[in-house]
């Protein structure tokens, strides 16, 4: 089921696209078939209950899954991230990500940004700014093993922020933050959507899917 979030909805050519793709493993159904379209600068919601197919999903749209069937695309181009254009298109947090125990979360974000073609100074700078727009600046040289689960949610989410993108997947982003931290990320997310990206997130939050999102969707359980 869909449903319209904000404003008067445009009528463009959606940047991501996916048409009836379902998940079946060993012939259990993961995800119905599900339809989406969104656009750039505009963010879309995914809601459900716990194992109605929104990881699964999401899954499918950042290239980690390929759908049991339909189609699923970026800009016309299907889905997969063995293909590095979609690779350099999508950034997506859907997971605990890993990271190198020896790099502290100023490098780590250094190191991602000069990975997707940021340099020199301006991935410095691109770690900096984003370590302080989060409030997590304070911990730029600590290890990822000394965060706190707030800590941790934060940089996760600054990892997938900090590198070029076309279309940002978020899992639950709001996931172990208290409101105020809510509340940053959210700004993050819109500032996301008014630079151009498209933007697909899961979540249980009402006030976030208020704020962020231009249109919902609810995933059912198969």
């Amino acid at each position: 089921m869909s449903e319209h979030v904000g404003g008067p909805a445009a009528e463009t050519q959606p940047l991501i696209e996916a048409d009836e793709v379902s998940a079946v493993i060993d012939g259990e159904t993961l995800l119905a078939p599900t339809d989406i379209r969104v656009e750039r600068g505009m963010a879309l919601a995914v809601r459900g209950r716990n194992g109605s197919g929104k990881t699964t999903l999401l899954r499918i749209l950042s290239g980690r899954m390929r759908p049991s069937s339909g189609t699923a695309t970026i800009g016309g181009r299907t889905i997969d991230d063995r293909d590095r254009t979609v690779r350099r298109s999508v950034s997506a947090l859907v997971g605990t990500p890993a990271y190198a125990p020896d790099l502290t979360l100023r490098e780590h974000l250094r190191y991602i940004s000069t990975t997707w073609g940021v340099t020199g100074g301006a991935a410095d700078d691109a770690a900096d700014e984003l370590l302080a727009e989060l409030r997590i600046d304070a911990l730029a040289r600590r290890f990822t093993t000394e965060l706190s689960s707030g800590q941790s949610q934060m940089f996760a989410l600054a990892t997938a922020l900090v590198r070029p993108f076309d279309v940002l997947i978020l899992d639950e982003p709001e996931q172990r933050l208290d409101a105020e931290r809510r509340a940053l990320v959210a700004d993050r997310i819109v500032l996301a959507k008014e630079r151009g990206a498209a933007v697909v997130f899961a979540s249980h939050d009402p006030g976030l899917i208020e704020r962020i999102a231009d249109e919902a969707i609810t995933v059912e359980a198969p």
